[in-house]
């Protein structure tokens, strides 16, 4: 992958809700390996906040603290968001406050697994 220069060029609201868009886009090509449904779907991103100067913070959780993909999800997240053009800086904080639970999943996710 050729090496992108970072900018600090201010985007609009606009570009920055463009760029939100890719994100998730991003986001939603994580699986947690033993769940068919990606990770987004899941409810395990809590905040995605994209700054006008195209730096990225993802605040997002696993299904337990003892996950074993915990060491691998929250990277691939970071990695895949690192892969949109334009993209500066990524940040992803992994918290479990609150705690998660089924009910975060979207009806999609519930549906995949036979929850609805």
């Amino acid at each position: 992958m050729p090496e992108m220069e970072a900018k600090n060029e201010t985007i609009s609201a606009s570009q920055v809700e463009n760029l939100r868009d890719k994100v998730v886009t991003a986001i939603k090509q994580v699986y947690d390996p033993e769940i068919p449904v990606d990770v987004y779907e899941l409810g395990l991103i809590y905040e995605i906040t994209v700054y006008p100067v195209n730096n990225v913070y993802v605040q997002m959780t696993l299904t337990s603290p003892n996950c074993p993909s915990a060491e691998f999800i929250p990277s691939e997240v970071k990695d895949k968001i690192q892969q949109i053009q334009g993209v500066n800086n990524v940040e992803v904080e992994v918290t479990f406050d609150p705690p998660y639970s089924q009910d975060m999943m979207s009806e999609a996710a519930k549906l995949e697994l036979g929850f609805l």
